[in-house]
């Protein structure tokens, strides 16, 4: 028992190290949005169909990056605690319904970052390690 005690608390100390030097998901807006930062509710409520506005009245074009990706597994898992499956059924029930319209899909983070630098409205989810400077984070998961 002493024996495999041992190696699982090496493999959860090296985790746990591997972990805190790991890059965290952000949300971001055009450096020219007047929003200095959001709330995780706000943030809920633009990807989720909720709200088609940034608190101070202008409108949000929130942008996803494609469903196969980490990165949006990730992002919706800390977000809402759901899987890209159990979002796109979502969105499919709001668009069956006419009630919302799901976040604009762009393929690469390059893509996500430009329309970001380009649009005013747009709001987007990227890896701090893709963060070009040309971009205001709104939101960082805690």
């Amino acid at each position: 028992m002493k024996y495999l005690l041992f190696p699982l608390g090496v493999v959860a100390l090296l985790a746990a190290l591997g972990a805190s030097g790991a890059a965290e998901t952000v949300v971001i807006v055009n450096p020219g949005n007047p929003v200095a930062s959001l709330s995780r509710e706000q943030v809920v409520d633009i990807y989720m169909g909720r709200q088609l506005n940034f608190p101070n009245g202008s409108s949000a074009l929130p942008i996803d990056l494609p469903p196969d990706t980490a990165q949006r597994a990730g992002f919706y898992q800390r977000l809402v605690g759901r899987s890209v499956a159990q979002i796109n059924a979502y969105w499919a029930r709001l668009l069956f319904t006419g009630r919302a319209t799901p976040p604009r899909v762009l393929g690469s983070v390059a893509a996500v970052l430009k329309s970001v630098r380009e649009n005013r409205d747009a709001i987007a989810y990227v890896s701090s390690d893709d963060l070009d400077g040309k971009v205001k984070v709104a939101y960082r998961f805690k």
